[in-house]
Formats: structure tokens, sequence, C-alpha cells
């Protein structure tokens, strides 16, 4: 039976060595085989393309929104061009008449600083009352009677005239 032992022997440790490398090879290949809940799943589905009919929200298409966002847009640029007189010169031209008109509107505002007020303007050095001083039209009509026949007739009588009064009914 010793002799039998070493063959035994050398049979379980072929045995063991052989159950170790099938386990192996069993372990390499079951790591292969995937797990079915890791399994992928059908790829979701992708959504429509984005078109111009796509409903956007509220039951409204793209192309209306696009709409109604540039009105609002369009607007809120309008009003505040319109509040702020914003405008932009379209030529050359433009520009430099526009600047000429702002140096012109200068050089006349600076000129009426200048002059001196009403008041000083119609004082006559040496008079004594301002009645006494005849105006155009007193002249003209003191003229006008000197020379022609034709009655004159001046304000206060004219004001009498059956046309200038209104109308009663």
């Amino acid at each position: 039976m010793a002799g039998h032992r070493p063959g035994r022997l050398r049979q379980l440790v072929l045995l063991g060595w052989g159950a170790l490398l099938l386990a192996h090879c069993w372990s390499s290949v079951l790591s292969q085989i995937p797990d079915p809940e890791l399994l992928p799943t059908d790829p979701p589905k992708k959504p429509d393309p984005v078109n111009s009919e796509t409903v956007v929200f509220w039951g409204l298409r793209l192309w209306q929104v696009i709409g109604i966002f540039s009105m609002f847009g369009l607007t809120v640029v309008i009003t505040l061009c319109c509040i702020f007189k914003c405008r932009i010169p379209r030529t050359k031209k433009e520009i430099e008449a526009r600047n000429a008109q702002r140096l012109a509107a200068k050089s006349y505002a600076d000129t009426l600083e200048t002059v001196p007020p009403l008041s000083e303007l119609t004082e006559i050095p040496g008079s004594e009352s301002l009645a006494s001083v005849q105006t155009v039209s007193e002249q003209v009509q003191l003229q006008s009677t000197e020379s022609s026949e034709l009655p004159v007739v001046r304000e206060e009588e004219e004001s009498n005239t059956p046309l200038d009064l209104p109308e009663t009914a």
C-alpha cells in the first residue's frame, strides 16, 4: 500500500490543480457574462427635431413665440428712442448739418444775452413821458389825413362797427 500512496497522492495533487485551473477558467468566463440588471436597455427615444411648427408653450408655435418677443423688443426700443430722443444720423451730410445747427443756436443764444432789456430800448433820453412819443401808426395816420381826403378810421371807432359785434340769438 505504501506504493499506492505516492501515485494516489500525485493523483490528488493533479486533481486539485485541475480543479483550481478549472475554477480560474470558469471565473474568467463568468466575469465576461453581463449581469441582466446591468444590461443596457433600449436607448431613449430621440426628441423630434425643433422646427417652426413645434409647440413651445401655452399652445403657441415657435414662430408665434418669436414674433411676440420680437414685437415686444421692438416696442421697447422704439419707446426708449422716443423718450430719450436718440436718433442716429444716416449720412455725413446730416451729421455736419446737425453740428452747424448746434453752433448757430449757441451763437444766437450768446447774442441774445448781449441784447439790453426792452425797458431800456423804449426809453428816449431827454423825454419826460412815453405818452408824448408818437407811434409809427399814428405818424402814418397823420400823414394820410393831410395828404388825402378819405376819412380815417381810428381804432376806437373800428371796435364799434356792426361786423365786430358778436351775434346773439
